[in-house]
């Protein structure tokens, strides 16, 4: 049996075959065990509940996607025609849009801005060249200096 409405709202919207039952996303997060599962799918909520043993990933999958809009998840593993027609069974009502919250859009993080002159990068660049080169000359040169004084 499907649970009663929230007061504040009515329990059916109608549509040309049937009455078909709206929830809220509270209510869907509210199912969220191995013995009471509900997943909310492409705006429709399904209760599997019974197909958490069967399925071909296992429970574990299933439960991790309740509480949120798990169409990503469901659409990102590429399931066959065959289990898109299994959920059929499994549909229980569709969820009032106005309690899904919105998805984030991506932004990528700013960049620091891009230093056209370059000039610190090629001073370092110089002296890690020539830090080297004045250690080696200043070797040779006291080499050079205490053979000659012998």
């Amino acid at each position: 049996p499907l649970p009663p409405p929230p007061p504040d709202r009515p329990p059916f919207a109608l549509t040309m075959s049937s009455a078909v039952q709206i929830f809220s996303l509270a209510e869907v997060s509210e199912h969220n065990s191995s013995k009471d599962c509900w997943l909310l799918i492409a705006g429709k909520v399904y209760d599997v509940s019974r197909f958490l043993d069967d399925h071909p990933g296992g429970d574990e999958v299933l439960l991790s996607a309740t509480g949120k809009d798990a169409t990503d998840d469901f659409e990102d593993v590429g399931h066959s025609t065959s289990a898109r027609a299994m959920m059929e069974e499994y549909y229980i009502g569709d969820i009032d849009p106005s309690t899904v919250p919105a998805k984030q859009i991506f932004t990528p993080a700013k960049q620091a801005p891009y230093n056209h002159d370059k000039t610190s990068e090629f001073v370092i660049k110089i002296l890690q060249f020539l830090v080297p080169l004045a250690i080696l000359g200043l070797a040779i040169a006291v080499r050079i200096y205490t053979k000659n004084s012998e």
